[in-house]
């Protein structure tokens, strides 16, 4: 089958091929493993961050991708949920060991043995891949492959960080940076929360201009001044920066969600501008987002089924997976990126 391998981590400021195709065997599924012919994958910023080193090293080499949509093509013995034909997603969890405190009360992306699709397993820059059918998601009839893939990651993550925000109808909700998990948040905020005012901190004109187009309250850029300030903030750049200059715009007892699997270690002195009274005192609080839950993918996609959530996409042909990586980089982002694997 044809894939795309990341052998090795790349500087993308001057890799522009970081990827490389090949033709390897397809997969067997083993005991309780699903084979999926994939369709189509959604493009991550987690795929730079494992490009260039960032996150834990992948296996290598590896197939990236795990916003993955597709049908079943085989079963291994055992399985029972699905059947040859169906349409399922898999998500950035690819396991977990199912055993231990964590798996036991339904929080596996907390678990020691979590393992990553695209980093720890082969994922979806490929014609055919294996997953647990425990790990595999019914994709709802509503939507088109291509628009199913982002909401496997940047809409499930966006989902646990809008849940960890705890925030409640009518109090007001920050968003920092405006790319593909942030706009499906605006969107789901905006069903879940209906008399709460939105509040969007962007870098580019274009993103604020985006972000009022889908109902945003205020739009402006990372170091303004809102009109008034949130009750919750998530965050979803890659920098420190705008995490201090979101603490100075929470209410008293507010809390800032990170939705970041890491962040740059260039603007690190950026946190010796934390003024103790001005960001942190009055009981606001700071939380993180680790991974995702099955339970959060599910959840989250028959949310946005029934709120007819659909991300705003960009299709790439499956050769051009390397050119929809750099321009990535370049933050050429307006929604999702998609990578198609095999045309209808």
């Amino acid at each position: 089958m044809n894939a795309w391998q990341l052998q090795r981590t790349s500087d993308l400021s001057k890799e522009i091929r970081p990827l490389v195709r090949v033709d390897v065997p397809v997969p067997l599924p083993g005991p309780h493993q699903l084979l999926i012919q994939v369709s189509c994958c959604g493009i991550c910023h987690t795929e730079l961050d494992e490009i260039e080193g960032r996150t834990p090293p992948p296996s290598y080499p590896v197939i990236p991708g795990h916003q993955v949509v597709g049908r079943v093509h085989e079963m291994g013995p055992g399985v029972s949920r699905f059947h040859v034909g169906d349409r399922v997603g898999v998500a950035w969890i690819f396991s977990a060991c199912g055993k231990c405190e964590y798996c036991l009360r339904g929080q596996e992306n907390l678990c020691s043995e979590f393992k990553a699709t695209g980093r720890d397993a082969d994922g979806g820059y490929a014609e055919f891949m294996v997953v647990p059918e425990k790990f595999a998601s019914t994709i709802p009839s509503v939507f088109s492959d291509t628009e199913a893939a982002p909401l496997l990651c940047a809409g499930a993550i966006g989902y646990r960080s809008l849940k960890l925000t705890q925030l409640h109808d009518g109090e007001v909700l920050g968003l920092t940076g405006f790319g593909a998990s942030a706009h499906l948040v605006l969107k789901m905020a905006r069903h879940i929360y209906p008399h709460s005012k939105i509040l969007v901190f962007a870098r580019s004109r274009e993103e604020q201009e985006f972000a009022r187009s889908l109902g945003a309250y205020w739009a402006g850029g990372t170091a303004d001044q809102p009109p008034c300030h949130a009750h919750a903030i998530i965050d979803t750049t890659p920098a420190w920066l705008p995490i201090v200059n979101a603490l100075s715009c929470l209410h008293p007892g507010g809390r800032l969600v990170i939705n970041a699997i890491r962040k740059e270690s260039s603007d690190k002195e950026a946190l010796l501008n934390l003024d103790y009274p001005q960001h942190l005192w009055m009981e606001k609080e700071i939380k993180s987002v680790a991974n995702i839950t099955v339970s959060d993918v599910r959840e989250f996609l028959d949310l946005a089924a029934a709120a007819t959530i659909r991300p705003k996409v960009e299709l790439y042909p499956f050769e051009k997976a390397n050119e929809a990586l750099i321009e990535l980089k370049q933050r050429h982002v307006t929604g999702a990126k998609v990578l198609v694997v095999k045309e209808d």
